[in-house]
């Protein structure tokens, strides 16, 4: 792999309680490394929800929200749309967005994007098949959400994941080790990208 990468393993994750006591949170990766909740770019994580309520509101944060365990999530904004998601479903949304989620099968577990608006921009998507992905500059998250995946070689088991900071455009390649593998691919693109010093 000609990009510089850190694999982060399941069993490593620390689980944080949320402040209202809904679930927990544990973050895979985070631009500052380490950055606080007011100062982070952009942060990847995985919630596991164990009850319906109102979700946290983030100034200033694009999110986006992937089911990765469980059967449905219903994200209800205070504006009115209603978001029905099935496993493997996305949705994005702005951290203002006052919303709540109702979980009408029970417990689900979810990954969550976080951008800050004015410096990043990020995407989601649902790998199953061995491929060339490529990659352009910026930061991707790779998340074995089922199964076991390897990446240029790197086994990855469900839950683990790998964080690769692309300074050049290139590909991976991807590969399910199981039939039901899925692999989350987050990708992260600064905004000032190319546009020299601010």
């Amino acid at each position: 792999m000609s990009f510089a990468f850190s694999t982060i393993r399941a069993a490593d994750l620390k689980a944080v309680p949320w402040k209202n006591g809904g679930g927990a949170t544990r973050e895979i990766a985070a631009s500052p490394k380490g950055a606080a909740f007011d100062a982070f770019d952009w942060r990847v994580s995985v919630a596991d929800v164990s009850e319906a309520g109102a979700f946290s509101v983030f100034e200033g944060i694009d999110r986006v929200l992937t089911l990765i365990e469980g059967k449905e999530m219903v994200l209800i904004d205070s504006d009115g749309p209603e978001y029905v998601l099935s496993r493997w479903d996305s949705v994005a949304f702005a951290g203002e967005t006052s919303i709540s989620a109702e979980l009408p099968h029970g417990p689900t577990r979810d990954l969550n994007l976080m951008l800050r608006r004015d410096r990043v921009s990020g995407n989601v998507s649902v790998r199953r098949a061995a491929e060339a992905l490529q990659v352009e500059q910026g930061s991707v998250v790779l998340v074995c959400a089922l199964g076991e995946f390897a990446v240029d070689g790197e086994r990855l088991s469900q839950g683990d994941a790998l964080v690769i900071d692309a300074s050049e455009n290139g590909a991976l390649s991807i590969e399910p080790l199981s039939h039901d593998a899925v692999l989350i691919d987050v990708r992260i693109v600064s905004k000032d990208h190319g546009h020299g010093p601010r």
